[in-house]
């Protein structure tokens, strides 16, 4: 039977086309067209175009390598574990022990620290603290202060953040070690958030043995706040007056201060307890966030400081307590916001107020409290003078009344004396009802008991 050629012929053709589009595709990855021939990216140059760039050297074989240890402090501190050094860390070991100043958690980098010179490490703490930061005079003032004593971090708040300098930016941190006869004290650590990493930018040391100890390490606005509030959540007013403008800033608002946090049971809160607001020349303001000491409730108050040109030192110039004075009033004076520490003299300046009980004169615990701070004010400047003015409610005779506002400021005036206060420092004056700070009745004429319970006092004059 004859049979047709003509099948076989395209079969031939076809297989010559394909040999042909091979040949084309082999010529055209040799020649880099292909997308066969990209390399992968990896991790830290995703998104970019690598054809112009020089070609990255990388061990192949490093996805088959072993997983190193999980990242943890004890095992950072290991001498055991292998350190890659930071010129040569490649940057797809997202495992690799972190061994330099770089952390996303500000406190871990500060807890490295810590250990490291619990431990005196140095080789480490060197690279923790990066060589910008430890040049070889401070590494010899830390080895000089631990060869003086070792360093022992306090168990409780041994590590402190004490706010920042920069919003979300700079911060300051405080290593609070236990002290000796040696000295140590504190050290404060100065870190910068760096494309969302915290690294050391600076460190300061507390002054090396028989020096005296200033009253702050750190001079500038930062330091100056933190110092005046660790002063008054130490209820040492005198030592909190050292940081305080006493052109723009009254000793009452201090000695409220140290009242409100006294009754307030309120704490520096542990995360950003100082923010900056703002800094403008010889000026700046922070954000003070405290909390109860149960960490139920927060608060908020204002510092304004403005740095003197000489001595060139910050002090705090204003304490705006608005906001921290309505939130003691929710808490601690069952909403009254008239029921207050603190409260506008009529002849200008802040006074302090202390209350007492309907037809009462003695203090009670709360009022014996806040006049242990106004003996601190009297008895550290013997050439200050008080002026005490006893007020009453409307509700009785005004020669009563009279008289039972004279017992209530000599009822003051006797405490401040057996405290130690000498008796010509103090001015007694009896006010009655002449002077309320509230309406006695509502206005329907009707009474109102709680305009009456913040006319019952005495008011402590304290501007001098």
């Amino acid at each position: 039977m004859y049979r047709s050629k003509f099948p076989y012929f395209f079969l031939a053709l076809a297989a010559a086309l394909a040999l042909t589009a091979l040949g084309l595709l082999v010529h055209r990855s040799k020649n880099g067209f292909g997308t066969a021939s990209q390399p992968p990216q990896t991790l830290s140059n995703a998104g970019h175009t690598p054809a112009k760039s020089p070609p990255v050297n990388r061990p192949p074989a490093l996805v088959d390598q072993p997983a190193l240890p999980p990242l943890d402090l004890e095992n950072r501190l290991s001498p055991e574990l292998p350190s890659i050094p930071l010129d040569h860390q490649p940057d797809i070991l997202l495992n690799a022990p972190v061994v330099v100043g770089s952390h996303t958690d500000p406190e871990q980098l500060v807890t490295d620290v810590a250990k490291n010179l619990e431990a005196a490490n140095f080789d480490h703490l060197a690279q923790i603290l990066g060589k910008d930061v430890c040049n070889p005079k401070t590494l010899e003032l830390l080895k000089i202060l631990t060869t003086q004593h070792p360093f022992k971090i306090k168990p409780e708040n041994g590590i402190r953040e004490v706010g920042e300098l920069e919003l979300n930016t700079l911060s300051r941190w405080s290593l609070n070690f236990e002290e000796t006869e040696s000295g140590h004290g504190s050290i404060f650590l100065d870190l910068r958030k760096t494309n969302g990493k915290w690294s050391i930018d600076k460190i300061i040391l507390p002054p090396l043995s028989g020096k005296p100890l200033p009253a702050t390490l750190i001079a500038d606005s930062l330091g100056t706040a933190d110092a005046f509030l660790q002063a008054v959540l130490a209820q040492k007013f005198e030592f909190a007056h050292v940081f305080a403008d006493p052109k723009t800033l009254s000793d009452a608002k201090i000695a409220a201060l140290c009242i409100l946090f006294e009754e307030g049971k309120y704490q520096l809160r542990p995360t950003k307890p100082l923010r900056a607001m703002f800094h403008r020349g010889d000026t700046s303001g922070f954000l003070v966030n405290i909390q109860t000491s149960d960490a139920s409730q927060t608060a908020q108050f204002t510092l304004t400081l403005r740095q003197a040109s000489n001595p060139a030192n910050w002090l705090i110039s204003e304490i705006n307590l608005d906001e921290l004075l309505a939130d003691y009033a929710n808490r601690v004076a069952a909403g009254d916001i008239y029921y207050s520490p603190l409260v506008k003299n009529p002849q200008g300046g802040d006074t302090l107020a202390l209350y007492f009980e309907f037809d009462e004169d003695q203090i009670n615990p709360r009022t014996r409290r806040q006049l242990e701070i106004v003996t601190q004010i009297l008895r550290a400047d013997l050439s200050k003078k008080i002026t005490l003015s006893g007020h009453t409610d409307a509700l009785g005779t005004i020669l009563y009344n009279n008289q039972l506002s004279a017992r209530r400021a000599s009822t003051i005036r006797d405490f401040l004396v057996a405290a130690g206060v000498s008796p010509v420092q103090i001015l007694t004056f009896a006010k009655g009802a002449s002077q309320p700070r509230r309406p006695n009745i509502t206005a329907t004429g009707q009474d109102d008991p709680v305009g009456r319970r913040a006319n019952r006092r005495t008011e402590i004059y304290l501007d001098f």
